[in-house]
């Protein structure tokens, strides 16, 4: 009994024992998971922290890269020039940054951002590369500055300015400020094109046939805001319809339409082949492809719709494609006439052949092609800067023979001037000419080029290119390699594009309409009020606005009856005046581009066809032809940088 209760109390104590081993070794274990799991959870709290820290630092260093470029681009969308940049940034360098802005995020932290590198890319005059460097910063101590052992963030961002092709000149009819028709109706307004208004589009009675896009956008800068509304969409015709009106050889003006799409022509929806026409042809059914419209469609506040009415008495059939709103374009400011004087002193055709591969006559390596005027006076057909030819008594004395007269020197012309072209002798144009005053122009003209006025632009008579475009074929390629050789003409006015004899107008045909409310006013970039155009008013050349400098006398005695226009007409103001006054109607084969347009006509049809030579073809596709016409800044954010983020110490 003695020798059990020993043995007994012996294993007792060494199961004692092992259970103290035990139970020190799970405390052990419970003592390293709870350090482990301590450790872990510092460290993830830690990371987090760190994330957000650099997540803050990130969001610091945007804010200032958006204020510097804020600063920049505000002028520069302003002027549409890049002189104040160049100023603010031309010296720029890492170790003398420009246009610095520092700031503070409250809560956040602070920021510092300068311009650290400023270039022009590829020497192209209409571009100007900034590369921003912001470095954003805890301000743990509040003293504005960064301190060592505060977390810290720098990052590099190159933007690109750029007055780019100015979207504006996709449209037949671009109207800034209203844009407005009344009094048409299906069978006597055909417009074969899109056609756009920065603000409300309406149609005050009757709505026309618009075959393509009606868009309309909000404008908070006119007087009043605009909501970007179209009231009544107009009349629309099918496929069917169109096709059978461009091939029906009776339709007038049918080669300048556009081509009715046609899938087994142009390429099925989303193909290759369909791409190179989408944009140059009609097609009813508006859809969604490659995430954009393709065809006719309604654009404004309400999203892009697709729509349906093919008689004014059809209520329309309206889808929902998408319900982004659209945007109000910036139309370019032809303010500063002299910055058009500079680019028609330094012209030059640089196209040494044409897309066929034949040979470009005006350009700069041709032989002879060097001088304004030959040795015998007479104009140099291959000079290869600006210029305008008119055939003319040169004195007017008479009776001696007319002859070729270049009226432009190195592009430019000081004071007004009448130009009027025959079939026989046109007009003859060469790339960007300036006219320091007005310019009244009427008749037929060859070459290629756009005239810019200081003050307006007065078509008195029909305006018809000698040799023009046609849109009809089965090739794209093939088209456009004709069309590239064929006239094409811009009318660029300062003040207003003057349609009609201005000696005639009274109110309230067309001079109501050229005077507030139809006209607008508007707030430019920096909130600055820009009253409405009111063409009753006397400007500094002692005429109203809507008159000419050159004598009545002479306008009297050129001015016709306005039946066609063959132009891209873009005007700083307004547009407007009378037309069809002789009968015929009148037709319209370029496109129409003002802040305000009061056109009356007074004899119908008017029909409307757009020139798609001067639409942009994409990012890497210029213009099939470009007339130096005046260009929109834009803003491009291209490369970011991260230099790094310093963690707090």
């Amino acid at each position: 009994m003695k020798k059990f209760r020993q043995n007994f109390v012996r294993r007792m104590r060494k199961q004692r024992g092992n259970a103290l081993v035990t139970s020190f070794g799970l405390m052990l274990i419970l003592a390293v998971g709870s350090v482990s799991y301590i450790d872990y959870s510092t460290q993830a709290i830690r990371d987090s922290r760190a994330q957000t820290t650099e997540l803050q630092a990130s969001n610091l260093t945007e804010a200032g890269v958006q204020n510097v470029l804020l600063s920049l681009w505000k002028p520069f969308k302003q002027n549409q020039l890049f002189d104040s940049m160049d100023a603010a940034c031309g010296s720029a360098s890492p170790g003398s940054p420009r246009s610095t802005i520092s700031g503070e995020l409250p809560g956040v932290g602070r920021y510092a951002a300068g311009v650290i590198s400023y270039f022009t890319p590829d020497s192209d005059p209409y571009r100007r590369a900034a590369i921003v460097r912001s470095v954003g910063w805890i301000d743990r101590n509040n003293n504005g500055l960064l301190d060592t052992g505060e977390p810290n963030m720098t990052v590099d961002v190159t933007a690109n300015f750029e007055l780019a092709r100015s979207g504006i000149f996709d449209y037949t009819y671009f109207i800034n400020n209203y844009g407005w028709m009344s009094g048409f109706n299906e069978t006597n307004l055909i417009v074969n094109g899109d056609m756009r208004a920065n603000g409300n589009f309406e149609f005050i009675s009757g709505t026309g046939m618009i075959n393509g896009s009606m868009v309309a956008a909000n404008n908070t800068k006119l007087d009043p805001p605009a909501a970007g509304l179209i009231n009544n969409p107009a009349v629309k015709q099918t496929d069917a319809s169109y096709a059978a009106t461009v091939n029906n050889a009776a339709t007038p003006h049918r080669t300048r339409m556009r081509q009715a799409y046609d899938p087994s022509k142009h390429g099925a929806i989303g193909s290759s082949e369909f791409e190179k026409w989408r944009d140059l042809v009609f097609f009813s059914q508006a859809q969604i492809e490659g995430n954009r419209a393709f065809g006719a469609a309604l654009q404004s506040a309400n999203g892009t719709q697709s729509w349906q009415k093919t008689s004014a008495g059809m209520a329309p059939v309206i889808g929902t494609l998408d319900t982004q709103p659209t945007d109000e374009l910036v139309m370019p400011d032809l303010s500063d006439i002299t910055r058009y004087q500079t680019m028609a002193n330094a012209y030059t055709d640089t196209r040494a052949t044409w897309a066929d591969g034949s040979a470009n006559p005006n350009y700069a390596g041709s032989a002879g092609a060097t001088n304004n005027l030959n040795g015998d006076g007479t104009p140099n057909v291959n000079y290869t800067g600006a210029y305008v030819d008119v055939w003319t008594d040169p004195d007017g004395a008479g009776p001696k023979p007319v002859q070729w007269v270049r009226l432009t020197t190195n592009g430019v012309y000081n004071g007004s001037a009448l130009l009027v072209g025959t079939a026989a002798n046109p007009i003859r144009i060469h790339g960007p000419v300036v006219f320091t005053q007005d310019v009244a122009i009427k008749g037929y003209v060859s070459g290629q080029g756009t005239i810019y006025t200081g003050r307006n632009v007065h078509v008195i008579g029909s305006v018809r290119y000698v040799d023009p475009p046609s849109f009809i074929g089965a090739n794209a390629q093939t088209i456009e390699n004709a069309n590239e050789k064929k006239n094409m003409l811009g009318l660029a006015a300062r003040g207003s594009v003057i349609l009609g004899n201005p000696t005639t107008f009274s109110n309230p045909y067309p001079l109501y309409y050229m005077q507030p409310p139809f006209t607008k006013g508007r707030y430019d970039e920096q909130g600055n009020y820009i009253p409405a155009f009111n063409a009753m008013e006397i400007d500094s050349s002692g005429r109203r606005k809507y008159q000419s400098t050159l004598p009545d006398s002479v306008i009297n005695g050129a001015a016709e009856g306005v039946n066609q226009i063959d132009a891209v007409i873009y005007t700083n103001f307004c547009g407007g005046g009378n037309v069809g006054t002789s009968g015929g109607g009148m037709a319209l084969n370029g496109t129409l581009i003002a802040r305000d347009e009061a056109i009356v006509t007074w004899s119908l049809p008017i029909r409307m066809n757009y020139d798609n030579r001067i639409r942009e073809r994409g990012p890497s596709r210029q213009p099939l032809i470009d007339l130096n016409l005046p260009r929109s800044p834009t803003l491009l954010r291209s490369t970011w940088q991260d230099r790094g983020f310093v963690r707090a110490k």
